[in-house]
């Protein structure tokens, strides 16, 4: 029994090392392209987070309670991107001193 396991494993040898050398590389590919996919996933996402209009409304109170008394259920969500109520908040007099 020995002998044949012997046999088989000195057979095989010749093709182990290319067979381990392109598994390797391909573990290393692998790990790179879900990193960089995992980065990309994540810009994507960010910049489809920094589309929501909620912090520039009029109705908007900043309250964890009661985020928006017009549209609750919808504030701060992705929802809230094309909202039918939103009200851009006036610049006051002293922003607009102070921007200058």
């Amino acid at each position: 029994m020995f002998q044949f396991i012997y046999f088989v494993i000195h057979a095989i040898q010749p093709f182990l090392v290319p067979f381990c050398f392109v598994l390797a590389w391909g573990l290393i590919i692998l790990t790179v392209w879900s990193i960089i996919s995992a980065l990309v996933d994540s810009v994507r996402r960010a910049k489809q987070m920094h589309e929501i209009p909620c912090a520039n409304c009029l109705f908007f109170t900043g309250d964890y309670h009661l985020k928006c008394p017009v549209q609750p259920k919808v504030a701060l969500s992705e929802k809230a991107i094309n909202c039918i109520d939103y009200k851009p908040k006036s610049v006051s007099w002293y922003d607009r001193i102070n921007s200058y």
